[in-house]
């Protein structure tokens, strides 16, 4: 761990670096992973467009298959998908027989709009954790698509117009999967989800039709419709199309406990939750750990919290990332 994030310097790169550096490995186009200003970015097939829209054009991208080994010095490295948004990997990388897996975001529910989850065997496991708390499980058994429509159905009957909010990579394409054999007329996307939609139905990903929020007439006054947007939106010029009722929701695993304070600005005025969480729940982390037979796990985000010790409990060599070691302190094992 360094000062620009986790740093191999075996390799002589950075995974998912805050910063610019010379080489950056990049799990996935999320702008806390992914940020301009390096020299050479690695990342996954599939997400290569995603990552150029995220952080420009100009910037040499190399996109390299899932399960296709590269070498970045002497480090044999490959990506594995991590089942989070469309090209997330996970990183392998291999030196002097010793294997270290970075993770990444990752999650193991269904997705229409990306690969799944792929475990990857290794010694040394560095996992997310941000859903790391007992508190935080999944309803394996929800039909989150039919939830979405039922609610919007709803609300058009009683002439409302529908507004999810979502993060606009990510989180909305894949509301826009679950509809698109479902929806009974085209969905209203944010600006910002516009090129991303494209991104993703450029690999092949199908989603439900939709209208961009840019090409709606001034004055217009919707009724009825389902709109997907950011939360900001609703202190935009543009919310009037909404008119003076209409219903609000939030799409997150923070829903699972209404926890709002790391809801990104949701108050609880808003009239629905759905927890859909592009992150895995506490069963699947400590699962995932388990299924990569790691000998020593770091984790990330929660790094102090519950999973560390109930980890600990299960005879781990767990750890916060904050302790990983720097180069001289590594010890093959």
């Amino acid at each position: 761990m360094t000062p620009k994030g986790l740093y191999c310097q075996a390799g002589n790169f950075h995974i998912d670096p805050m910063g610019s550096v010379d080489t950056a490995i990049i799990t996935h186009a999320h702008s806390d992973h992914a940020r301009r200003g390096s020299k050479k970015y690695f990342c996954a097939r599939p997400g290569v467009e995603l990552l150029k829209a995220r952080i420009g054009k100009k910037f040499e991208v190399q996109g390299v298959p899932y399960g296709q080994e590269f070498y970045v010095g002497p480090v044999k490295v490959s990506f594995h998908s991590a089942g989070h948004i469309l090209g997330s990997a996970q990183v392998r990388m291999e030196y002097f027989g010793e294997v270290w897996v970075a993770s990444g975001d990752y999650k193991r529910e269904f997705d229409p709009t990306c690969d799944p989850f792929e475990v990857v065997p290794c010694d040394v496991f560095i996992t997310e954790a941000t859903f790391g708390t007992p508190k935080y499980i999944w309803n394996r058994s929800a039909d989150l698509g039919t939830e979405i429509h039922s609610w919007w159905t709803e609300n058009a009957k009683q002439g409302l117009n529908s507004i999810l909010f979502a993060y606009s990579l990510g989180k909305t394409q894949r509301i826009l999967g679950l509809l698109k054999d479902i929806a009974h007329r085209p969905i209203y996307c944010h600006p910002a989800a516009t090129t991303l939609n494209e991104c993703y139905l450029s690999e092949g990903i199908k989603l439900a039709k939709t209208i961009c929020l840019s090409t709606v007439p001034e004055n217009t006054i919707l009724e009825g419709e389902f709109i997907v947007a950011p939360q900001s939106f609703l202190n935009s010029s543009q919310s009037q199309i909404l008119g003076q009722n209409f219903q609000t929701a939030f799409a997150s695993g923070w829903m699972a406990t209404r926890d709002f304070e790391y809801s990104k600005g949701g108050d609880e005025s808003l009239d629905k939750g759905f927890v859909i969480s592009d992150h895995a729940d506490w069963n699947d982390l400590v699962e995932t750990i388990k299924q990569t037979k790691a000998r020593k796990i770091y984790v990330q985000h929660r790094g102090r919290g519950a999973l560390v010790k109930h980890l600990k409990g299960l005879g781990f060599f767990a750890f916060p990332d904050s302790d990983l070691p720097t180069y001289d302190q590594l010890a093959f094992f």
